[in-house]
């Protein structure tokens, strides 16, 4: 009964599938392994993880250097893939 830390429930584990599948239409951040980041809607993604994007925003070092409509990003590119926090970046 006293719980032990972390306080996860152990019976209900996420797969990374449930994760990607859970966070389809909602902001992320797609980092490749070239350093470049992709900031946008997570439109779908395949089992391959080539993405789909909308309202995409690429940045290098940090700095915001083009906006797409919808970008298609192969996934042998992808590093990781982010749920973007509201409180990053905009200072």
């Amino acid at each position: 009964m006293s719980g032990g830390v972390g306080g996860g429930a152990v019976g209900s584990a996420k797969t990374p599938a449930d994760f990607l599948k859970s966070i389809r239409g909602r902001p992320v951040v797609v980092k490749l392994n070239s350093g470049v980041d992709y900031r946008g809607i997570l439109a779908c993604l395949d089992g391959y993880m080539n993405i789909a994007m909308e309202q995409t925003e690429e940045y290098v070092n940090g700095q915001l250097k083009n906006k797409y409509g919808d970008a298609f990003i192969r996934g042998n590119n992808v590093l990781y893939i982010s749920t973007t926090k509201r409180t990053l970046g905009d200072a």
